[in-house]
């Protein structure tokens, strides 16, 4: 008689469909926040925030596996498009040492996405009169990050049909962060790479 798997735990089961309604928003709704994902997702299955709430990278393959069954051809162009838009930004704020990060670079940018590019400059000053100089408008962003590496502020734009959100941060953290290896994030000949293959 064969056996029988044991049953998986409830919180196992109920991290799962957490990721899945979480992924499922950022899909859909254009949620670009984990955390917010999670949390919504958890509320909406009755769940409590401390409740087994799972992973970024769970809801990473959820959100993949989602957008390979119900998005499959529009999410592909969908982030082709983010793409080429961010390595034209790359190329036009080459002065600030650009680097795309986000879901444009790893891959899971759907029809509501943003690209998310850091920029380094000796003052945010620098960036913003770059724009202005060049007729781009701009709006400040909430920066949700604090800290000694934390970027020194966060401006939205458009790009076309796309929106930027940029993070400037000093030249002194582009050093330190480049001593590591950042996986994260793409300068713009990684970037055209990634849409030559």
């Amino acid at each position: 008689m064969p056996r029988r798997k044991p049953a998986q735990p409830a919180s196992s089961n109920l991290r799962h469909s957490i990721a899945s309604a979480a992924a499922r928003l950022m899909a859909e709704d254009g949620i670009g926040d984990y955390g917010q994902a999670k949390r919504k997702a958890a509320r909406s299955l009755g769940a409590g925030v401390g409740d087994a709430l799972p992973s970024n990278e769970e809801i990473e393959a959820e959100l993949r596996a989602y957008q390979a069954i119900f998005q499959d051809e529009e999410q592909t162009e969908r982030l082709r498009e983010l793409r080429m838009a961010a390595l034209e930004a790359m190329e036009f704020l080459a002065d600030f040492r650009p680097y795309l990060t986000g879901r444009v670079l790893d891959g899971t940018a759907g029809r509501y996405a943003e690209i998310e590019i850091e920029v380094f400059a000796d003052s945010t000053k620098d960036v913003e009169i770059f724009l202005l100089s060049n007729d781009i408008s701009y709006e400040l962003a909430q920066n949700r990050h604090q800290g000694p590496d934390a970027p020194e502020t966060r401006l939205r734009l458009d790009w076309g049909d796309a929106g930027i959100l940029l993070s400037v941060f000093p030249y002194r953290l582009e050093r330190r962060q480049k001593g590591h290896a950042h996986p994260g994030r793409a300068r713009a000949e990684a970037v055209a790479a990634l849409l030559a293959s």
